[in-house]
Parts: structure tokens; sequence; C-alpha cells
């Protein structure tokens, strides 16, 4: 996986086991952790935006329709400046950009986001920890 040069990049892109957690189990832990260190805050209104898995044709259209986005990242908390991250997993040599993804980061960069992207929850944590304060 390539990192673009103006894309932060949150953990340590030298790590490398192929037996690190999923992405979905990352994600899992992130949200655990905003919900429980800031239940009234950031648990509150921090999103993850479901863009993936199989549909249909149709589906696809009404949901584009709709206002889903693709490629929109997997961690949005609304700010100023608004988080957004796309979350991959620890080793990031066995993850891959979906259709869009880079595209939607770089404009919410161009917005003026706090955009990055975090290798693993920890990271994320982290970084999130910095944006925050």
């Amino acid at each position: 996986m390539k990192f673009q040069k103006w894309l932060k990049v949150a953990g340590d892109q030298s790590y490398r086991n192929k037996k690190c957690p999923v992405e979905s189990a990352e994600q899992v832990t992130v949200f655990n952790y905003l919900r429980k260190h800031y239940p009234e805050t950031y648990g509150r209104i921090a999103i993850h935006p479901r863009n993936e898995g199989k549909r249909t044709h149709g589906q696809v259209s009404r949901q584009k329709a709709e206002g889903m986005t693709p490629g929109a990242s997997d961690i949005v908390i609304p700010g100023n400046p608004s988080l957004v991250c796309e979350l991959k997993r620890q080793d990031h040599t066995i993850c891959t950009w979906q259709k869009g993804q880079i595209e939607y980061l770089q404009a919410c960069h161009d917005q003026g986001c706090y955009v990055f992207v975090a290798l693993g929850a920890k990271a994320f944590i982290k970084e999130f920890e910095k944006w925050k304060n």
C-alpha cells in the first residue's frame, strides 16, 4: 500500500505481521474507546459511514441518490477542524485502497479537515488525542 506525500500516516509503517487484527476488529476497538472515555462528546458524535459490502446495482444507485459517498473514510468526527480517518490494519502491506478512498481523503484535506490514515486502533487513539488537544 502506497501513501501520498500529503497524507499523514499514524502508526509504524515498518510493522509486519500478517496475523494482526482485521480492520473491523480495529474499528470496534476504536469506537469502544471513544464511547468509554468520551461518552457525552466524541463517543456520541463519531460515525462510521457504511460504504462497504456487497449490494445490487439497484441498491448502489438508490444509496448514492440518498447521499452515500463512495470512498468515505472509516471514522469521521465533526469538529473544528473535523477529524477524518481511514483505518487500516497495522501491517499495511496486506491492505489495499478501495475505490475513491484517496480522492475522498484529498477532498477532506483540501477543505481543512484533520486527515490521516491510522495503522491500527492504537495508532488512531494516539493521533485522536493529538487532534483533540
